[in-house]
This record gives C-alpha cells, sequence and structure tokens, in this order.
C-alpha cells in the first residue's frame, strides 16, 4: 500500500501512519517516490518486499526473521531500493534460500545477517544489486552466489562463514555464473574487502565460465574448510576471463592459493594477479604454488605480477612472472 500526497505537502511534512494489514510502518518524506518501511515482523518483512518500490528502504529492527524471503521488484540506478538492518537483524531459513533477489536489479542489502538456509543470498537475472556489510553463514551450500546473468554486482566489506555442512563441496563462499554452460553471463562482478572464512567448505571465490570481469580486491580468505570434493583445494579458482585478482591476502590452504583452469574452450584466460599475500604453510597438495595457473598460451595469457608474496609451499607460480 501506498500514501499518496500532493508535492507541495511532502516538502514542508513528514508523514507517519500505521498500515492495518500487520502494523507495517511507513514514513513518507522528501520525494514523493521514497518510503521508509519499518519492519519487526517475519510477515512484514515478506509484505514490504513485495511493496518496495524505487527509491524506498526497508528497515530491519533486531530480531529473528523466519522464513525465506524474497524481493522481485526491480529498482533504478538513480532510485534503488534498500533493505538494511544491523547484524541482529537475523534472516533464517529452514532450507532453500535465505534471500533471493530474482530480478530484482538495483538494491543494496546492508548490514544484516542470513544463516540456516540451503544458500543465504541468491542473485538472479538482476542488475547493480549491492551486498554491503553482511553476515552470511550457517548454510548447506554457498554463501553468496550471482547467476543467470547477473552483472555489476557487488558484495563488499562482508563476512562469510560456515558453508557447505551438507558435505558435498558446494559450499563456497561467492559463487559467479554457473558451471557447465556458457549461457549465465555474470559479468563484471565485484567482491571487495571481505572476509570469507573459515568453515567454508569449496572455494572461497569461485568464477565459472562464461562470465567475464569479475574483480577479486581486498579480501582476506581462511580456506581451513576446504574438504577436496569437487577439487576445491585453493582459495580462488577462475575459470571466467578477464579476471582481475588484487590485494588479497590468504592463509590455510590444502594445496594452492589461486588457481586457474579452463572448463571450456576459450574461457580462464586473462586473469591478472596483482599484490596478493599467500601463506602456504600446512599445505600438503601436490602442487603448492601461491598461483598454479593450468593453461597458459599466447591465445590464453595469465598475467602474475612480482609484487605477489608466498610463505611456504612450493614457490609463486608455474608461469613467468611480469615485474
Amino acid at each position: 500500500m501506498r500514501i499518496g500526497m500532493p508535492l507541495a505537502s511532502l516538502l514542508t511534512t513528514a508523514l507517519a501512519t500505521s498500515l492495518a494489514a500487520g502494523g507495517l510502518a511507513v514514513a513518507l518524506g522528501g520525494p514523493a517516490s521514497a518510503a521508509t518501511l519499518d519492519v519487526t515482523t517475519a510477515a512484514q518483512l515478506k509484505t514490504a518486499l513485495a511493496a518496495a518500490r524505487p527509491g524506498d528502504t526497508i528497515h530491519l529492527a533486531d530480531g529473528v526473521y523466519t522464513g525465506n524471503f524474497k524481493a522481485a521488484t526491480p529498482a533504478t540506478a538513480t532510485a534503488r531500493i534498500t533493505l538494511t538492518g544491523s547484524p541482529g537483524a537475523v534472516l533464517t531459513a529452514g532450507g532453500g534460500y535465505g534471500l533471493h533477489l530474482n530480478g530484482a536489479s538495483y538494491w543494496t542489502v546492508s548490514g544484516l545477517t542470513v544463516t540456516g538456509g540451503q544458500k543465504g543470498i541468491m542473485v538472479d537475472a538482476a542488475q547493480g544489486v549491492v551486498l554491503d556489510g553482511v553476515t552470511v553463514h550457517g548454510l548447506d551450500m554457498e554463501g553468496v552466489h550471482f547467476r543467470n546473468s547477473s552483472t555489476d554486482g557487488v558484495i563488499e566489506n562482508s563476512r562469510i562463514y560456515d558453508t557447505g555442512n551438507d558435505g558435498r563441496g558446494m559450499g563456497e563462499g561467492v559463487y559467479v555464473g554457473t558451471a557447465n554452460t556458457l549461457s549465465d553471463r555474470s559479468d563484471r562482478i565485484r567482491i571487495l574487502n571481505n572476509t570469507i572464512g573459515p568453515g567454508v567448505g569449496g572455494e572461497n571465490v569461485d568464477i565459472k565460465e562464461g562470465t567475464t570481469g569479475a574483480q577479486i580486491i581486498g579480501n582476506t580468505f581462511d580456506g581451513s574448510g576446504l574438504t577436496g570434493a569437487n577439487y576445491d583445494d585453493s582459495w580462488v579458482d577462475v575459470k571466467g576471463n578477464g579476471v582481475l585478482v588484487q590485494d588479497n591476502t590468504g592463509t590455510a590452504t590444502t594445496n594452492d592459493g589461486y588457481q586457474t583452469h579452463t572448463q571450456q574452450a576459450g574461457w580462464g584466460c586473462g586473469t591478472v594477479f596483482k599484490g596478493n599475500t599467500s601463506t602456504l604453510t600446512g599445505a600438503t597438495g601436490t602442487t603448492r604454488l601461491a598461483i598454479d595457473v593450468t593453461n597458459h598460451s599466447t591465445a590464453c595469457k595469465t598475467t602474475v605480477y612480482g609484487s605477489n608474496t608466498v610463505t611456504g609451499g612450493n614457490g609463486l607460480t608455474n608461469v613467468p612472472v611480469t615485474p
């Protein structure tokens, strides 16, 4: 439900009311298109997610919100929809997705916690989604997944841990794209300044074939949850093209720090590694490299700069190093 007022009144008066259905508080002020929806229960949250329009903010009070929550209304680049709360606002699911942004372009999700489901935050077919300062943990499978050609998304300043609890090795911290297909063009995803691990039952970050232009910058990786299932034996596995991996710090891997692979012809190429700090102490795998490049040729280049460093293991990389 949306309450309309003449523009002149909106410029001079802040209106607050309570919707009869569920007591969802709606505060209007400033632009006529913007509302703040204050919610305190799971039912109110579902109503707010369905009712939100471009420019709106949904504010979660601290508490536990039990269920599977879905947003499907797109916002715009100039009038984003924001879902926000503190880490004490906890979305908890018994299965399925904790929070599903399905076609919900230009949403910002900030501050809150997602736990208890099959997957934490799923972004499907959405542009410009920003996940900022969220906590994602306690999941059967992956923490955050950008899928179905979700482009220009960001996961930043967040904490992801304790994933992959079903034991099948499908607990990646951040997963971009879809395996075994080139039709999922989840391009230009930025993974910035996050803490991923411990207890992540897959790679901390997995960039799939078919995706281009991901940036993985300033993160802290802990691979102590790696299981070896589905070949997960590194913090980051790059199978997409044109990926930048820069200024990350990693510890506790079973084998390598970073890997590139060609799962489909012409993919896994153009990755650039700069300024990453890798500690491989305790790794027991066969290669034990900070940066293990499995396909390097004139047609499929990987650039490893000398600013990358490694402690332990068998060395920095298996390709020429660029000063």
